[in-house]
């Protein structure tokens, strides 16, 4: 879908996000760019097909990307919500027997690092944010950044690897592993397909509704978390339809406000109570 994106609309802005108060924007083609990268990279780092990538941070395009990436590489994705304590976390890795984990700062690297004293599948930690991270044992420890800058070293060396892992894949691959909340026992891991995601999508574009009508302008706003099939399956929509997409790095109802007011934000998806909290705050009548 990056790909497809990337051609009819290679300029457009394809992901935004607020950093430090300031907008970082990608067009299509600058992040499938950076997507091939990465993918490049962890096949230089010795992902095989069918490991597991688990993704631990707040939302950023970065995590969509890892996502994208390791399904390239035929791995499967695990998101984790960034708020699980470290026994969550160890738990989740085991069962999965994640080899790769992708954390967004210091304080995930610390919790999978707590986690390792009683699970032992990781070989290898890639973190976005550097800050803090200095100081290290690096000997099984990469930035995201670094490991982006290894494939683009390695593209003539893997790109052939790279596009045959790619060509592998089809609708009945496995395109995520979700995991419950575990209210009623311990958290089961949901394999879905990239049909599974695909085909909510494929209807709605069979029997069009006026409120899920997709235009070249609209803007879409991911506010779920990446671990909840929320926050995964309306990056995917989006992706489908070469939207914009605003990635809110966390829930927070006055700032969807925002994003709806001054970014024009079109579509977005919530649960239930996530959008009633937002509904409920005194500027949403004004907007």
């Amino acid at each position: 879908l990056i790909a497809r994106n990337a051609a009819p609309h290679r300029d457009r802005p394809a992901y935004r996000e607020k950093d430090l108060g300031i907008w970082q924007s990608w067009t299509w083609s600058q992040s499938l760019d950076e997507i091939r990268a990465l993918a490049l990279g962890l096949l230089d780092l010795g992902l095989n097909r069918g490991d597991h990538v688990a993704i631990i941070g707040r939302n950023r395009p970065a995590h969509y990307w890892s996502m994208v990436a390791a399904q390239m590489c035929g791995a499967v994705p695990v998101p984790l919500y960034q708020d699980a304590v470290a026994s969550e976390m160890a738990y989740v890795l085991g069962h999965s027997g994640a080899r790769f984990v992708i954390c967004g700062d210091q304080e995930q690297v610390d919790k999978v690092i707590e986690a390792e004293e009683s699970q032992h599948t990781v070989d290898r930690i890639i973190y976005t944010d550097k800050r803090g991270m200095r100081k290290y044992d690096h000997s099984r420890m990469t930035a995201l950044a670094d490991v982006q800058a290894q494939g683009r070293a390695a593209r003539a060396r893997l790109e052939a690897e790279l596009d045959a892992r790619i060509a592998e894949l089809d609708y009945d691959s496995t395109c995520v592993m979700l995991y419950t909340s575990g209210t009623t026992g311990k958290p089961k891991g949901a394999m879905l397909t990239h049909d599974n995601l695909l085909t909510g999508r494929k209807i709605s574009m069979a029997n069009p509704m006026p409120w899920n009508d997709w235009g070249p302008d609209d803007i879409s706003l991911v506010a779920m978390p990446v671990a909840h099939i929320g926050g995964t399956g309306w990056g995917l929509v989006g992706l489908v339809n070469g939207a914009k997409g605003i990635v809110a790095r966390e829930f927070d109802p006055l700032k969807v406000l925002d994003y709806i007011e001054h970014d024009k934000v079109s579509k977005m998806f919530m649960v239930p109570a996530a959008l009633e909290i937002v509904v409920r705050q005194p500027r949403a009548r004004e907007i």
